[in-house]
């Protein structure tokens, strides 16, 4: 067994440096189904709405974000056709290759490291999950460089009331708020959460597909909850004003964590048990116990999120959610060039909308879930200035 692991993680490796950036179409692909074409009354509201995802994350594959690239999902040209006003870009540092929803071993060889080889990116980031993040997050600010003033970053509350007046004005500009996915990017020292907001990060993941110093994944191999390390974390984050997601996160963490702070969270990408039930996705009384905090949910459009690729499926879980704990909670967070497949790419958001309105939700109320909840979310949480 172990001889033919190692002979997999070779062949998968050399297959890796054949397709070296090729290897995204293999990762973020598009199953286009039959659709629909938006309605005149969809196109309106998606176009007056502030529309907000919670999650994507093409920082990680080296595309130019200023062009519109036939690969992936999201870049600044595809967020604007979609009327996204608001992007949360992830910050990825350490996936393991053998990383799925029910157990996953942090010492598998790691997926990022092979990203960073094959992309050139600098050698310090080969060994250092804390220099990924970094280098990423250098990467976003050269691109709003390249952007002339179409992408705003967003670190403040001031930074949000300021794109909205902007995209009142001009609505090809476009928000990027940095987070952190996985808080194994601070290398087990919680003080490294100051060089991380230094560099914009205004929001942090406390687990991705496996369990680290700060807290427990669903996905990991322990699955416990906070460490004393996330204890400080959480205070660190709470002095800094920057916003929690419990993406990924085991029910232990949640627990521990919505026990500890007395601030809305976030979980930005994600699905529900009560339309999808599978070990990634939050429970019912994991969802009434996140808004009982004025926490929003943000729903995932990938196929373990929502079991299905179509618009209707995303609409299905938001519906679910709303069921359970009204129209206050409910977001979207597609999880964009996550190595994921779907059935539309950032274009195809006003078909969420048109099939949100399909369900029968009120105009408000899809307005709530394309954006005002998060909106509300981050003004409760970010610095003032």
């Amino acid at each position: 067994m172990r001889r033919a692991w190692l002979i997999g993680t070779l062949v998968f490796l050399a297959g890796v440096a054949i397709v070296g950036c090729q290897v995204e179409r293999f990762l973020n692909r598009v199953v286009a189904g039959p659709g629909v074409p938006p309605s005149e009354r969809t196109r309106a509201l998606q176009a007056s709405a502030m529309v907000v995802d919670l999650h994507a994350d093409p920082l990680l594959w080296g595309r130019d974000l200023t062009k519109r690239a036939t690969v992936g999902h999201v870049d600044l040209p595809r967020l604007r056709a979609g009327g996204v006003g608001l992007q949360v870009f992830g910050l990825v540092t350490q996936v393991p290759l053998g990383a799925n929803i029910d157990r996953t071993d942090p010492r598998w060889p790691d997926m990022v490291t092979l990203l960073a080889v094959t992309h050139g990116w600098p050698l310090r980031t080969w060994t250092s999950r804390l220099e990924r993040a970094l280098h990423q997050a250098a990467r976003f600010d050269r691109i709003v460089d390249a952007a002339g003033g179409t992408l705003l970053p967003i670190r403040t509350r001031e930074d949000l009331t300021r794109l909205v007046a902007e995209r009142r004005r001009d609505p090809s500009v476009v928000g990027g708020l940095l987070a952190i996915e996985g808080a194994h990017a601070l290398e087990g020292d919680p003080t490294n959460v100051g060089r991380l907001f230094d560099a914009g990060v205004r929001m942090i993941g406390l687990a991705h597909f496996f369990d680290n110093a700060f807290a427990g994944s669903a996905h990991g191999l322990a699955k416990g909850g906070l460490t004393e390390k996330g204890r400080t974390l959480i205070a660190e984050m709470a002095r800094r004003r920057m916003v929690v997601d419990l993406a990924h996160a085991s029910p232990a963490t949640i627990a521990d964590v919505l026990a500890a702070v007395d601030r809305p969270v976030v979980v930005s990408h994600t699905g529900v048990r009560g339309t999808c039930d599978n070990a990634r996705n939050l429970s019912d009384d994991q969802v009434r116990a996140i808004a009982a905090g004025d926490g929003v949910i943000g729903v995932g459009m990938w196929e373990t999120a929502v079991c299905g690729t179509a618009p209707a499926d995303v609409a299905r879980a938001v519906a679910h959610i709303i069921g359970l704990v009204g129209a206050d909670h409910a977001a979207l967070g597609a999880d964009f060039d996550g190595a994921v497949t779907t059935g539309f790419d950032a274009t195809g958001l006003p078909r969420v909308t048109e099939a949100l309105l399909a369900t029968g939700l009120p105009e408000s109320t899809v307005r709530q879930v394309l954006g005002e909840n998060v909106l509300r979310v981050l003004v409760a949480t970010l610095p003032r200035e």
